[in-house]
């Protein structure tokens, strides 16, 4: 790993430190964890509902999905999704009595969601250059519409299941009206649609917002650290380390795995989408977890942790890559 890769990191880490001494100090206020006057779930509900849903719809509403290379792409999202689901259905499974009924999405998103901007645009752009760059991107563009639309109806469909009291009509309508209507989802099924249409967007519309998506990451970024000032650190890691294990290890286990021996991938497309599913847990995953008032402390932690051990486990993956299908 390059100094300049290792800068960004502890750029981010800082950005974290600030926002844990913004917390630590209650310079935004003194509202008790949990509550609806906690500075961090304010924080929280304003990149859900603002600024997040800028970014996506712009995101998709520019969008040429001609120009996707599907068959590259699958070679990640059909691995990773089924990892996440697999990994839901495992933490379903395994739901201690009394928690929470979202928590096996919380745990999922934090396990497969990884920081592909913060990190993984550095980390490309250094290590494959412009041609892995472009790969990269190609990911990113569908990253969090895949993946959050996917736990979105997963979380959604828990709820309506504890709500409905086991109809299954009941269960099937506020699972698909709550997924619809949902500050990640409606975003992206209103800019695809836009996408469609093939009229650009307004230059104002454009600009307003870029704006507002810009915001997206030194927002998280600070909310982690607040987040972990007003929440602390779990009381147990034996769940924690798993999490963690599962982002930094499992994830790009089996996209290589999948990707290289099942879709004969090889070189930098292989190294590049191995790389993205062994990034650290991205700051999305945190905002779930707010969005649902669930496991907020074991998220925020499994992000710090799997940040600082991403300088360890990045090169490992570096090294078994260039070893087993070297790129130019």
């Amino acid at each position: 790993m390059t100094w300049a890769i290792a800068a960004k990191l502890l750029a981010i880490l800082v950005a974290v430190a600030i926002g844990w001494v913004v917390g630590r100090m209650r310079w935004l206020g003194g509202g008790a964890a949990g509550s609806d006057s906690d500075p961090a779930r304010v924080l929280a509900n304003a990149a859900f509902y603002i600024f997040v849903p800028a970014l996506l719809f712009r995101t998709t509403a520019r969008l040429d999905t001609d120009a996707l290379p599907w068959a590259f792409l699958g070679a990640f999202f059909v691995p990773a999704l089924l990892l996440v689901g697999l990994l839901y259905a495992l933490y379903r499974w395994r739901r201690p009595p009394g928690e929470n009924v979202v928590a096996p999405s919380v745990k999922a998103i934090t396990a497969g969601f990884g920081n592909t901007l913060q990190v993984g645009l550095p980390v490309a752009a250094g290590v494959f250059g412009e041609q892995g760059l472009a790969l990269h991107i190609a990911v990113v563009s569908l990253h969090a519409l895949c993946i959050l639309s996917l736990l979105t109806t997963l979380v959604e469909l828990d709820l309506a299941r504890e709500r409905s009291g086991g109809s299954l009509l009941d269960t099937l309508a506020q699972t698909v009206r709550n997924t619809v209507i949902h500050p990640v989802v409606l975003p992206v099924l209103a800019g695809l649609a836009w996408g469609a249409t093939g009229v650009p967007l307004p230059a104002v519309a454009d600009e307003a917002l870029q704006t507002l998506g810009t915001a997206v990451v030194p927002l998280c970024l600070t909310l982690i650290g607040m987040s972990l000032a007003y929440y602390g650190w779990p009381r147990t890691w034996n769940g924690l380390l798993g999490l963690v294990a599962a982002k930094l290890m499992l994830m790009p286990a089996v996209v290589l795995v999948l990707a290289y021996w099942g879709l004969g991938l090889r070189g930098m497309p292989l190294a590049v989408i191995v790389m993205i599913a062994a990034l650290p847990t991205g700051s999305n995953a945190l905002i779930f977890a707010q969005r649902y008032r669930a496991l907020e402390a074991e998220v925020t932690a499994a992000t710090v942790v799997s940040t600082i051990l991403y300088v360890a486990t990045a090169p490992l993956w570096l090294a078994l890559l260039a070893w087993l299908s070297p790129w130019p």
